[in-house]
């Protein structure tokens, strides 16, 4: 089978982004737009040669990429068109294969689209995307002849008012042999409106020279839509997320309003479950079957186990989380929490770096940090771990069947032992043993009498 190399040019500025950061490292679905390119080059073709062009902020773009395998980089330095982009990369890929041009700032591509193009280009021809407009105002379009053969593009700047009346136009991705690409580049000028070399000239000189242009029409123009400014963005954004939405129904999970939802990663579920609305999953998140996340939840690179239901305004971060586990509401578990089966997290509490085992309840107003806490165990309200002396972390083990009281502060490193119970209001700072019961409250005193100090008059 013949090399694919596949050329994405990503060298524009993106001047009406008003941005200080390069166009092609705005994110969609909290991923930058060149990411979601080279995700589909590489899910159409795992062995294709993927060489990006690019040129404005070039040492950011690099360095936000750094860990990028398999990727080759070529800086356009000026930018002088399409065509010139097209050249900077050719010396990269195989003459005896096919190159495939993509876009940096054409995020929403889906690998199924292009390969009927790459299979094109490999018997011969010069596969052309093209897509059907309402309003093609300042895309270029495609000249076909009474046959209906494309016969080449048209920039808008430079066609005549009856083909700017056309309504199918360029979405700038083909496919053709690479040795043909290069011999045409090589003759494209840019006497034009621009001054610029279009790559969309070889169309012309494809049927100049007896090469069968086939066009293949997208039928969502949104696929193909490129990012030139915030509002584009923020519409393609809106997109993403119904059809990340429409992949979870599709899955059999319940969403209760598919546009208040958002995936901002890699989301999977599970049978049955349920989300409400305003709920955003970041990172990789896995739900299992019948989780229920209540509205306005943020997950974060988090498992969550079978039957667990999160309550309302909940933050889960790096954690995992036990089947029959409920959460919240205004929770947060914070990375290298891990929750056994049937665990409570309850309103108002904070979890770091902490094992909490089978059953085990922490209902109210408590933080728990770098502590690792048995089966059984009840923490009762406004309990702290105290594990940070301002230089170094210590941990808090609390045994199984142990039963915190409320208002207690463990002060680590310390260990509370199996069965053992603190009494409310303690601060302990020494071991417990098991089966103990441990008080540190202050005696009573009364005073009896007493007067409080009184404010004086100011004359």
């Amino acid at each position: 089978m013949q090399q694919l190399s596949i050329l994405i040019l990503a060298a524009g500025q993106g001047k009406r982004m008003v941005s200080d950061l390069p166009k092609i490292l705005h994110r969609l679905g909290n991923s930058p737009l060149l990411t979601h390119v080279l995700t589909a080059a590489h899910q159409l073709e795992a062995a294709a040669t993927r060489i990006v062009v690019y040129g404005h902020g070039g040492e950011m773009v690099r360095a936000a990429f750094a860990d990028e395998p398999n990727v080759l980089w070529v800086e356009q330095a000026e930018q002088l068109g399409t065509g010139h982009a097209v050249a900077q990369a050719l010396p990269l890929a195989d003459d005896a294969g096919v190159a495939l041009v993509l876009y940096g700032d054409v995020p929403l591509i889906q690998s199924e689209t292009l390969q009927p193009l790459v299979d094109a280009a490999r018997q011969g021809q010069l596969a052309l995307l093209t897509v059907e407009l309402d309003n093609p105002a300042g895309y270029g379009r495609i000249v076909r002849d009474d046959q209906g053969q494309v016969q080449r593009i048209v920039e808008e700047k430079d066609a005549t008012p009856s083909e700017r009346g056309l309504s199918e136009i360029n979405t700038g991705i083909l496919a053709v042999s690479t040795a043909k690409l290069r011999g045409w580049v090589a003759e494209l000028r840019n006497e034009n409106a621009q001054g610029e070399y279009y790559l969309t000239d070889v169309i012309a000189l494809a049927v100049r020279d007896g090469v069968p242009v086939e066009p293949f029409t997208v039928t969502e123009p949104l696929e193909v839509q490129g990012v030139n400014d915030r509002r584009q963005l923020a519409e393609l954004e809106r997109y993403y997320q119904r059809r990340q939405a429409e992949r979870l129904m599709r899955d059999g999970a319940t969403l209760l309003d598919p546009a208040r939802v958002d995936i901002r990663g890699v989301l999977s579920t599970g049978r049955d479950v349920v989300i409400d609305v305003n709920v955003v999953f970041e990172g990789t998140v896995r739900l299992g079957d019948r989780v229920k996340i209540g509205p306005f939840c943020m997950l974060k690179d988090a498992v969550i186990g079978d039957d667990v239901q999160i309550l309302s305004h909940c933050w889960v971060d790096g954690a995992e989380v036990g089947s029959g586990a409920q959460i919240g509401p205004f929770a947060r578990l914070r990375p290298d929490t891990r929750l056994a089966a049937g665990v409570h997290i309850g309103n108002f509490v904070e979890t770091k770096k902490t094992r909490i085992g089978t059953g085990s309840k922490v209902n109210h107003l408590t933080y728990l940090g770098d502590a690792e806490i048995g089966t059984g165990v009840n923490v009762g309200a406004g309990t702290i771990t105290c594990n940070y002396d301002g230089v170094n972390k210590h941990k808090t083990v609390i045994e199984d069947d142990a039963f915190i009281g409320s208002n207690s502060s463990l002060v680590a490193p310390v260990r509370i032992g199996r069965g053992a119970t603190i009494g409310a209001g303690s601060s302990v700072s020494r071991d417990v043993p098991d089966s103990s019961l441990c008080l540190t409250r202050a005696p009573r005193k009364e005073v009896t009498n007493w007067q409080r100090p009184v404010k004086t008059k100011k004359l």
